[in-house]
């Protein structure tokens, strides 16, 4: 069984930094790619960005320039660092990889459980 556990978030002010992380536990084959996504109340859960297996990223263009999404292989962990936050940048954020566990070739689509960033104006 696979379980991502997330960590970070919190309350900022417009033009603050914040980090968030997320570390994946269980058998664990390969991590293919990881995601953050956001959802702000009464809102879609948009993807914010992405990270590869071989290390290539992409962002949402309302994110481009201000946010940064890093993987370390070794410890199954993905991080979210966020400069120069916005207002429009507060939302539950989630952590999603694919990964294949145990002997199962096959791989699946997990999910954190999500943390809080607000940004004050």
């Amino acid at each position: 069984q696979v379980q991502l556990v997330q960590s970070g978030g919190g309350l900022v002010h417009t033009g603050g930094s914040l980090s968030l992380s997320c570390a994946a536990s269980g058998s664990i084959r390969r991590i293919n790619h990881w995601r953050w996504y956001r959802q702000a109340p009464g809102k879609q859960r948009d993807l914010v960005a992405t990270i590869l297996s071989g290390g290539s990223t992409n962002y949402a263009d309302s994110v481009k320039g201000r946010f940064t999404i890093s993987r370390d292989d070794a410890m199954h962990t993905v991080d979210l660092h966020m400069n120069s936050l916005k207002p429009e940048d507060s939302a539950v954020y989630y952590c999603n990889a694919l990964i294949q566990a145990g002997d199962i070739t096959q791989p699946y689509d997990y999910w954190g459980q999500g943390t809080q960033v607000t940004v004050s104006s």
